[in-house]
């Protein structure tokens, strides 16, 4: 024990003394004694309360997610939930939770530990997604809302997100008063819960069900617009190859596309069902090629129109389409993204039904084309810090003031949102629109490829890849933190045959947007690049964008980009 640093001995000695902490989870420590970096690990900091929310590798310590963490995480976010509920009758939070390890522990930890302080849950018995628990918040006017996911990591990990009475993840100003409640919880003696029976008997556990989730894809359904259509007769002729990466996206995205009149829905089999361990993918992320090998194989037996996966808690949607010689293509989030609004837009403008002062909000690491297609419809553009609770943030602002209609929000990682019902990102409406945009253009002898070719045309050749590098652990966060401050203290003059025209550093509070450790370089050829570490992830993300002359240019650009910002990451 005498090589780990004094904060981490001294936490971890507690857990061991602490008579709240059950004997198997000393038992697991106390396994580790023979290993002072694995423990160093575990506690040489609290799971940090961050973006959105918790999220961390599952096991025993302060650094894990566990039911300990997540019952601190709780008593705290209780407190927070008391301090805001200044109606009748008690506060209430709703509890969805995914298909990971311990999702279901951990959901029904979080109503008992609310319960306890006299809290109404109201829980989902099986996994859902998070934007049915962002609607759902809204929809039962609840207090806040809690979902148990840990979105598109690996199996390890798990996570606690937390939504607040719009039903948006919290922002930094709420987030802050949630984290000064955690850290006045030094025992866990002082987590208050009680049992289920108790909870129930005393109405403060209440089981949401069916009725909970057709008022979801109802209200999902409900945004289309070309419903009749698809019903008469284009349902019929565009077959889907749909998977959900064992995940939640499977029953609300197949009840929302069979809603609105797809009846050539095939859901690959071997990634139907839920699986903790996401045994048939690397990486259950739809952002990924290798995440679409088993719905590209079937999508070639089945000659599809169109692939469509979703992330493990149905908040991301990744497609992909067939190119001008019929291979499979993975589309981008941006390229996605603007074909949405392409659609949307054009759409909505043909029925008479596109307003005056619509809105659409994107994040500033987003391409610029979705914008450039947005603003050619009229739509004002407007830009938020990289997490989909600034763009429900914004909604909500439009919502109150009336000067702004909502009309769509995108983050380039596969986010997207249309409607008003919801304040987080949503696979299954994604899955909906992608789909209606493909059937649509397919009565026109159109592939989605081909359109996305001419808005290439019609607005320049935008081209964006990510890069980023996982550096896990204690020495991983000094190797991300030593990376910001080089590129701080020695911003660059010229890169890649380009000047270095303005340098945005976002944790000066630019624009009236909140403070963030991200940095963007704007050059004068009007390409950037961003560098930003995750807040969810162990990992620094660098962002690239250009506009080419034609896609052969923009794409000579971004690779002369790209090589010369990440040597520099790399230290080479």
């Amino acid at each position: 024990m005498t090589q780990l640093s004094p904060k981490a001995a001294e936490t971890l000695e507690n857990w061991l003394q602490d008579p709240s902490v059950d004997e198997s989870t000393k038992a697991e420590l106390r396994a580790l004694e023979n290993d002072p970096q694995e423990l160093e690990e575990r506690f040489y900091r609290d799971l940090e309360f961050g973006t959105g929310g918790l999220r961390g590798v599952i096991g025993a310590g302060s650094n894990r997610i566990n039911r300990y963490t997540v019952g601190r995480a709780t008593q705290g976010f209780a407190q927070y939930i008391l301090e805001q509920h200044t109606g009748e009758g008690r506060p209430s939070v709703v509890i969805a939770h995914d298909s990971r390890r311990f999702s279901p522990e951990f959901s029904l930890e979080t109503a008992l530990v609310l319960a306890g302080n006299g809290i109404e849950a109201y829980l989902y018995p099986s996994l859902r997604s998070t934007p049915q628990l962002s609607f759902s918040v809204r929809h039962l006017q609840a207090t806040g809302g809690v979902v148990i996911t840990a979105s598109h990591n690996p199996p390890e990990y798990n996570g606690y997100k937390v939504y607040n009475s719009e039903g948006g993840q919290l922002v930094p100003h709420e987030a802050e008063k949630v984290i000064s409640y955690i850290m006045e919880v030094d025992s866990f003696d002082t987590v208050k819960r009680i049992s289920q029976e108790e909870a129930e008997s005393q109405g403060l556990l209440h089981w949401l069900g069916e009725e909970e989730d057709e008022a979801f894809t109802d209200t999902v359904a409900a945004v289309s617009v070309a419903r009749e259509e698809i019903a008469a007769k284009l349902g019929r002729d565009f077959k889907i190859v749909y998977t959900p990466l064992h995940g939640t996206g499977n029953h609300p995205v197949r009840r929302v596309l069979e809603k609105i009149g797809f009846t050539q829905v095939h859901v690959v089999p071997e990634q139907e069902q839920p699986d903790s361990e996401f045994t048939t993918v690397k990486s259950p992320n739809p952002e990924e090629r290798e995440a679409f090998t088993l719905a590209i194989k079937l999508g070639e037996e089945l000659n599809a129109d169109l692939l469509i996966g979703t992330d493990p808690d149905a908040d991301r949607m990744g497609a992909v389409v067939r190119d001008n010689e019929g291979k499979f293509v993975v589309l981008s989030g941006n390229q996605s993204g603007a074909l949405m609004i392409h659609y949307y837009l054009s759409r909505l403008q043909e029925q008479g039904k596109l307003p005056k002062n619509g809105a659409v909000v994107k994040t500033v690491v987003t391409s610029e084309m979705g914008a450039a297609v947005a603003e050619h419809y009229g739509a004002t553009i407007f830009n938020t810090l990289t997490g989909f609770k600034y763009i429900g943030e914004k909604m909500t602002q439009f919502e109150a003031s009336g000067e702004y209609t909502y009309l769509f929000g995108y983050e380039e990682s596969y986010g997207y949102l249309a409607g008003n019902y919801a304040r987080d990102k949503d696979a299954v409406l994604a899955a909906m629109l992608i789909a209606e945009a493909g059937a649509y253009y397919k009565a026109q002898g159109k592939t989605l490829y081909d359109v996305l070719q001419e808005l290439y045309e019609q607005f320049g050749y935008f081209l964006e890849s990510l890069e980023s590098r996982t550096l896990k652990g204690k020495d991983g966060v000094a190797q991300i933190q030593g990376i910001m401050s080089d590129w701080r203290s020695n911003p660059p003059q010229e890169i890649a045959g380009s000047a270095v025209s303005e340098i945005l550093d976002f944790s000066l509070g630019l624009n009236g947007l909140p403070k963030e450790n991200v940095l963007k370089y704007m050059l004068a050829d009007g390409s950037w690049f961003c560098l930003r570490p995750s807040g969810t992830e162990p990992k620094i993300k660098v962002y690239f964008a250009v506009r080419g002359e034609s896609l052969q240019n923009a794409k000579d650009k971004i690779a002369a980009l790209s090589e010369q910002v990440m040597a520099r990451v790399d230290g080479k």
